[in-house]
């Protein structure tokens, strides 16, 4: 075995056999037990008297292992985890590219070190074979049950925008989309848009809606061509139909009540009236008249869908017994977050699209964890990579993902916290579209058994020693490991 010892006073172990190894003491008047286990044990146990980092770290899972000393042995109970969801990471093996996934033929070595040496198994976000949306799956992934809880995704949208909601408000999640003169969808992103939006926006925030009295709309671009609007006013319901088609080629919906009421009567029609009126005051804009001059979509209407209102979920703290903070460019997840009692941190170059900022995020992750013991990671781009089809595209983000997993288990000191990385969803993208099937989950930290997978792919996940579990299951697994579960019986 080498040791060496790096400036920042980190040392690296490399053991050239599969033999297991153990820490050392701080000091000299610290003894260490060093004493060989069975089989089937994890490591072997260092026993200190004082100042002495407590892990046993697993020669054979990792190649190197990066470990910081800790000035104090830590109690479980002050142990953190990281949970990193990877957006629609998930996918199905390509004929083109040698039967390979994209995850499969991405060059990530964090990945796969940190599933080496943890625990390594498959997660249905809600259950087998259910397409699952990134806002019910994120949900369950945080251990909020979207059968009770989930009361639709435009109000999480709304909350991380950073729109104060009222009880009574109506919230949507919004396209800007391109549509012909029949109404007829060209493009539901309008080209990906991603300049100018807030400039459309400002008209139409300023809409009115005529036809139903006494109702508000307050309307905000968040990320790329993503928008979120707000009907506000009295009698209004959230049980009503989108307006967008959800393909091309396709006319716009007409917003309709799903439960006959009468404030969900009185929503479609403020929707329908909206939409309209959005078409009207951007069909002419100068942005667009740009873009067509550029040969670019034309973002000329607003389409509307999953209809929400504020949630009532108990607080994460409550929950679990965690301090968490969230680190994510997407409205949707800060929204959870926040409803949860998270702390959304603040974070510049975390865009929620398919560019980002990496290095700011694993910086953010360090900062959070100094008082916080649960830090949620959310990275958008390579479910965008798969909607669009785009495998290389895909490769590549999941490669740049890697580096930010590189950085969380060095700067987390995962020799005594623990790591969680998975998907809420697969975005194969021969589909471009959310499929059902389950996603990789991998759960890294100083106790957990070795998978001694090689690869982290769709398929060794399923050959892993964690089996399959629900994504309500995750959050159990990692508060007991943090030494945070309550006990079940007497």
């Amino acid at each position: 075995m080498i040791s060496t010892k790096a400036l920042s006073g980190v040392y690296n172990f490399h053991s050239t056999d599969s033999a297991l190894i153990q820490m050392f003491p701080l000091r000299s008047h610290d003894t260490c037990a060093v004493r060989p286990q069975s089989r089937r044990a994890s490591g072997y146990r260092c026993e200190s008297t004082s100042n002495v980092l407590t892990i046993a770290a697993k020669a054979n899972c990792f190649n190197c292992i990066t470990v910081k000393w800790s000035p104090v042995v830590q109690p479980l109970a002050d142990k953190r985890a990281v949970l990193l969801i990877v957006d629609g990471m998930a996918d199905r093996p390509l004929i083109d590219h040698d039967y390979k996934t994209p995850l499969e033929f991405a060059n990530t070595p964090n990945m796969d070190r940190l599933a080496k040496g943890g625990l390594v198994g498959q997660l249905d976000p809600i259950s087998p074979g259910i397409r699952a949306g990134s806002d019910v799956a994120s949900l369950a992934l945080l251990g909020y049950d979207p059968a009770k809880y989930y009361t639709g995704r435009g109000a999480l949208e709304a909350l991380g925008a950073g729109i104060e909601l009222r009880p009574g408000d109506v919230a949507f999640r919004c396209n800007f989309a391109t549509v012909d003169d029949d109404f007829r969808v060209e493009d539901r992103r309008a080209g990906r848009i991603r300049k100018g939006t807030s400039k459309l926006a400002k008209v139409v925030d300023a809409i009115k809606i005529d036809s139903v009295p006494g109702i508000r709309t307050i309307f905000k671009a968040t990320v790329d061509h993503r928008a979120v609007l707000v009907l506000r006013g009295e009698k209004l319901s959230r049980m009503v139909s989108d307006v967008d088609p959800k393909e091309e080629g396709a006319k716009i919906a007409i917003s309709r009540a799903l439960d006959g009421s009468e404030e969900a009567k009185r929503t479609s029609a403020a929707i329908n009236e909206f939409v309209k009126r959005s078409h009207e005051a951007l069909r002419e804009h100068p942005l667009n008249q740009e873009r067509a001059n550029d040969g670019e979509r034309a973002a000329n209407i607003v389409l509307t869908r999953g209809a929400g209102t504020i949630p009532n979920l108990p607080s994460f703290k409550s929950m679990f017994d965690l301090r968490g903070c969230c680190i994510s460019g997407t409205p949707m997840v800060q929204g959870i977050a926040m409803a949860a009692g998270m702390e959304v941190m603040d974070v510049k170059g975390a865009t929620g699209g398919i560019k980002t900022d990496y290095e700011a995020k694993a910086k953010a992750v360090i900062e959070g964890s100094k008082d916080k013991n649960f830090v949620l990671v959310h990275v958008k781009a390579p479910d965008i990579a798969g909607h669009d089809g785009d495998f290389k595209g895909k490769v590549r983000t999941l490669e740049e993902v890697d580096t930010l997993v590189g950085h969380i288990i060095d700067e987390v000191d995962i020799g005594l916290n623990y790591v969680a990385l998975t998907a809420d969803h697969a975005t194969p993208v021969g589909y471009g579209a959310h499929t059902g099937d389950p996603v990789p989950v991998i759960i890294g930290g100083p106790d957990v058994p070795a998978s001694r997978v090689l690869k982290l792919s769709e398929a060794s996940a399923a050959r892993g020693n964690l089996g399959r579990i629900r994504g309500l299951d995750l959050m159990p697994i990692i508060t007991d490991l943090v030494g945070r579960s309550r006990l079940y019986g007497s």
